[in-house]
């Protein structure tokens, strides 16, 4: 089974390129940010940290910590001591998790990929976990253009969230691949189509 990491800065369209590949392959993909939402969930050693650290006003009315309010604690923070902390916290947690699912879906021998979808692939040390890199690209307009459209992000909101993650130069060094997603799906899912028939 290979493992491939996806990544990619925040609207280059991953979701939309995992579709395809889940319609392409006998696969299984992971969403780095479900895993987190895992980890963090009551009860485990992560909420506990999250709850020491933002205070339970993070809560919602059911005790699960509410994440859009730690999006915002995140966001209002200017010199971004809450991200560094949150992700100290949860990240190390979240790669322990995809290591076990990885040795279960291998035990279980059905798929030929593992995918693996996050934003921060490449900082949080995947490349030692995977047998390649996938970086998903698309120009920063047109990834403006679709946080603004499909998610009603501001342009503050937007700016912040692209200076936090890597520069496209950062991904083109890291990764073994690059998938243009820059609006012609058909041709995204074509060169998509053709890198795992070059596998087989």
């Amino acid at each position: 089974m290979k493992v491939i990491g996806i990544t990619g800065g925040v609207g280059a369209g991953k979701s939309a390129v995992l579709d395809i590949i889940k319609d392409s392959c006998s696969c299984r993909i992971l969403m780095a940010d479900e895993a987190a939402h895992e980890v963090e969930s009551k009860g485990q050693p992560c909420y506990f940290e999250l709850v020491d650290l933002l205070g339970n006003e993070v809560l919602d009315c059911d005790g699960e910590i509410d994440r859009k309010k730690m999006s915002q604690m995140i966001f209002n923070d200017g010199n971004n001591d809450i991200r560094s902390k949150v992700n100290a916290i949860v990240h190390p947690r979240v790669k322990e998790y995809i290591l076990r699912l990885i040795d279960e879906t291998e035990n279980e021998g059905r798929c030929d990929y593992f995918f693996i979808e996050a934003a921060l692939l490449i900082e949080d040390g995947y490349r030692s976990i995977c047998d390649e890199l996938w970086y998903i690209y698309a120009p920063e307009g047109v990834r403006v253009k679709r946080l603004k459209e499909s998610r009603g992000y501001t342009d503050e909101k937007i700016k912040s969230i692209m200076n936090s993650q890597n520069d496209d130069e950062t991904f083109r060094k890291y990764c073994d691949r690059i998938i243009e997603n820059d609006g012609d799906i058909e041709e995204t899912g074509k060169a998509i189509t053709g890198i795992l028939n070059s596998d087989d």
